[in-house]
């Protein structure tokens, strides 16, 4: 089945693509209360409404979990240009929001971020880097209520 684009997108974020390093495939039947299952079926969860009934996940619960370990890859990334040794128990809870407001749904997030041991100056100076080059972060930059906590 060849897709057909019915809304034509601009790059507007001024974000020049040079090189797709990978695509994620996954194929969605059912909505929120339906289920999801990757191409090279390394994903197969049964999806539920936040609080509703059922056994699966939800959207937010995966957009958490995608973003938080992106946002680790980043600090990792982050810490070795900046000569910094992460904690082996570095850790995100994260919590992301759906939200209801004058513009109808949207959604809201914090990521509460662990670096036991590490000094707060250290600390500060990853999660920055890591915030700025994260694609997650990029993505919802400016876009939804983003809140980043590092715990002491």
């Amino acid at each position: 089945m060849e897709n057909q684009p019915i809304i034509e997108t601009t790059n507007t974020a001024g974000n020049q693509i040079t090189k797709v390093l990978y695509t994620g495939r996954v194929h969605i039947t059912g909505g929120r209360d339906g289920a999801a299952r990757s191409s090279d079926d390394r994903l197969s969860v049964s999806l539920s409404s936040p609080g509703g009934p059922g056994n699966g996940t939800n959207p937010e619960q995966l957009f958490a979990a995608g973003w938080s370990a992106c946002f680790i890859g980043a600090m990792k990334l982050s810490a070795a240009a900046l000569h910094i040794t992460l904690p082996a128990d570095t850790a995100i809870d994260a919590e992301v929001d759906l939200a209801t407001g004058d513009q109808g749904y949207s959604l809201q997030a914090r990521l509460n971020i662990s670096l036991p041991d590490l000094p707060l100056e250290d600390a500060l100076k990853v999660i920055q880097a890591a915030h700025q080059t994260c694609p997650y972060s990029k993505a919802t930059r400016g876009n939804i209520n983003v809140e980043i906590n590092l715990a002491i």
